[in-house]
């Protein structure tokens, strides 16, 4: 593999350092110009950059198998890369569903094959995410995959006792749920963020007390059972308090939120563009405001996409036949820098550990998310603060074009990600994948 001596970078937004890598290893990192700089090193001028481990995401739709008009694990990784993501955890909801070994192994060698990112699948809890009796849950853990998270996201696990079973299962290896928290009864035929704006609208509303009841349920299921409980895309200012309650008596939960859960609002969907259907629905400002300052806080551990790619035909059409869902690999970061940090909420320390280190810290992953010190493996993104890029999704490496911030300029943008030492992106655009 090459080396690489990256100049003038500012790890984690500190002050500016010089790294060098080698065969996928960050082996020394000192004050500009202070180190021995092998011969054969490529210099990658990164004055004025921000340097961040690089990014881990919780949430990922890939699609494939059987949805790769939509997207593939190629195409969603080299979305991520571009993103800065190294590594993405694939949701099961494909088709087939990601119920068995054999689905899991096959996601994960396609994303061995592609080389843009480490990609872990996700299992789903019941078989064919439908609720009704446990998937194959042990041998997905035992595959070559590694299954360490469990999710039928896309659907709810409503069953209490098909999810305090599920709770038990993951225990004996230390593995974990993921709840997509939305209780059916409430929300059949809901469209929107039940409040003012849907009854102006005249669609069905989709009540915060839907996913709340089954967050206070599952926290007390998990500190029953003393299993570990994730989240997933926490939305509304009730949820954040509810976990609140629950982490202050020491139950094991986590919970994430989505980038545009930080930034978006129901107020959108006036125009009814689709692109603003989403599952959880864009809230209320009060509850952007909350989800926000429980990042800031700690109460919400991470930042994960949900990244949801669809086809044209499945997303431009009438608002209530639309698919739920948006794009959000490539803008991110960005939509983190503009709600966190430019508001002054967050430092990049804080988007580091929200974005990298906690996710691979709860998933388990020791070669993701670590600090960028001598010895740790080379993944790297390099951050320009400064820049500013409007948002073009016919630019995008993902198949899916639905993204919300079509048009908008968000801050910021990748320059560079190193991908085990590797640089699959350079100057802002695709590179070359990891050698294999």
């Amino acid at each position: 593999m090459s080396c690489y001596l990256i100049t003038g970078a500012r790890p984690e937004g500190g002050d500016p350092a010089d790294l060098i890598v080698r065969d996928g290893t960050i082996t020394a990192v000192g004050a500009p110009g202070s180190l021995d700089v092998p011969e054969d090193a490529e210099t990658v001028d990164a004055a004025g950059l921000v340097a961040l481990p690089g990014l881990v995401d919780m949430h990922t739709h890939m699609r494939e198998p059987g949805r790769e008009d939509a997207e593939t694990v190629e195409t969603g990784t080299r979305a991520a890369a571009k993103g800065g993501y190294t590594a993405v955890f694939a949701m099961a909801n494909s088709d087939p569903v990601a119920d068995t070994a054999g689905v899991v192994e096959q996601v994960w060698r396609l994303g061995r094959d592609a080389g843009w990112a480490d990609v872990h699948p996700v299992g789903a809890v019941t078989v064919g995410l439908a609720g009704e009796q446990l998937s194959e849950i042990r041998a997905m853990a035992d595959s070559r995959a590694g299954v360490r998270m469990f999710s039928d996201d896309g659907k709810c696990v409503h069953d209490p006792v098909l999810m305090r079973r599920a709770l038990e299962y993951v225990k004996a290896f230390d593995g974990i749920i993921a709840q997509h928290a939305q209780e059916p009864r409430l929300t059949e035929g809901a469209q929107m963020n039940e409040g003012t704006v849907s009854a102006d609208l005249g669609l069905t509303g989709w009540p915060a007390v839907a996913e709340e009841a089954i967050i206070a349920r599952d926290v007390l299921l998990a500190q029953h059972v003393g299993s570990r409980l994730h989240i997933c895309h926490l939305s509304t200012a009730g949820s954040v308090e509810i976990v609140q309650w629950a982490k202050s008596r020491g139950v094991d939960v986590t919970a994430e939120v989505t980038p545009h859960h930080l930034l978006l609002t129901d107020e959108l969907v006036r125009t009814f563009d689709p692109v603003y259907k989403v599952n959880p629905p864009l809230r209320t400002d009060e509850d952007v405001q909350a989800l926000r300052r429980a990042v800031a806080e700690g109460t919400i551990d991470v930042v994960g996409t949900d990244h949801a790619p669809h086809t044209t035909e499945d997303k431009e059409c009438e608002w209530t036949c639309a698919a739920h869902g948006m794009t959000g690999l490539e803008t991110a970061l960005s939509v983190v820098q503009h709600a966190l940090v430019d508001t002054g909420l967050a430092d990049w320390e804080r988007v580091a550990q929200i974005m990298s280190r906690r996710p691979a810290e709860i998933l388990g992953l020791t070669d993701q998310g670590q600090r960028l010190v001598a010895g740790a493996p080379a993944n790297i993104v390099l951050w320009d603060p400064q820049g500013a890029t409007p948002v073009d999704p016919a630019r995008h490496a993902s198949k899916g074009r639905n993204s919300p911030y079509r048009g908008m300029s968000l801050p910021g943008g990748v320059r560079a990600t190193f991908y085990r030492g590797h640089p699959v992106v350079r100057d802002g655009e695709l590179a070359t994948p990891l050698p294999r």
